[in-house]
């Protein structure tokens, strides 16, 4: 009988869905998941951690905490449980931002559940970003909203707070509330800003964006990468 070919790398035991699978060792989740046949047309974006489509839930051997993480970042464990979780069931209000205010009157009529935060810290304990999401809630409940723009700013969206919320809140919907209306209300006015709009309104940069729209790949990266950077930190 013909000998078959040893595995390049260690396999390891892990359980897709339910069902046991055997993956490489140091894999991520999402390339086990690749790995073993699955075929990701939800749950899966960026592959760089930024995008939060590939939000996963799952438990490791002998512990019986459930834990949340990316599948393209989290490396699995033997004796593994996956589940893949690429939307998390949330409700979104609908507002017009032109008729809002920046205070708390804002979230008590679009997001009440969040007065019901207990403080338990389960939001931050599971957020792949490592960002202090109960921190940013507590900031809105004082009514600081600037406070909680700046901690949420590196939210991602994946969901994985709200489901770890007693208080069946979606964290992440009242987070870009909060940013919204910090950007909009709030933030120093960027008049640098202001002027570059307006020298584009009236054409200044046309024949330059004619000529950048007729370079290849090739030399658009090398005219990106050679560019003069002016830049003042005060």
């Amino acid at each position: 009988m013909p000998q078959t070919e040893a595995p390049k790398h260690k396999l390891i035991p892990v359980y897709i869905m339910g069902q046991k699978h055997m993956v490489p060792e140091g894999s991520t989740i999402m390339g086990a998941l690749e790995y073993v046949g699955y075929q990701l047309k939800r749950g899966v974006g960026c592959r760089e951690g930024f995008c939060g489509a590939c939000a996963t839930v799952y438990r490791v051997e002998g512990d019986y905490k459930l834990r949340g993480g990316l599948a393209c970042q989290t490396v699995v464990e033997p004796g593994m449980y996956i589940v893949q979780i690429p939307f998390a069931p949330a409700e979104k209000a609908v507002y017009d931002l032109d008729e809002l205010k920046p205070d708390i009157s804002v979230f008590q009529r679009y997001y009440p559940e969040l007065f019901r935060c207990v403080a338990c810290n389960s939001c931050t304990k599971i957020c792949p970003q490592e960002i202090e999401v109960m921190d940013y809630i507590q900031a809105l409940i004082r009514g600081d909203i600037a406070l909680a723009a700046d901690l949420s700013f590196d939210c991602i969206m994946c969901g994985l707070c709200a489901m770890r919320c007693p208080a069946e809140m979606a964290q992440y919907n009242i987070a870009i509330l909060a940013r919204r209306l910090y950007g909009k209300y709030l933030a120093p006015k960027a008049e640098f800003f202001r002027t570059r709009l307006k020298e584009i309104r009236e054409g200044k940069f046309d024949e330059e964006i004619a000529r950048l729209m007729k370079m290849s790949r090739e030399e658009l990266d090398k005219a990106y990468y050679s560019r003069k950077i002016d830049f003042k930190i005060t």
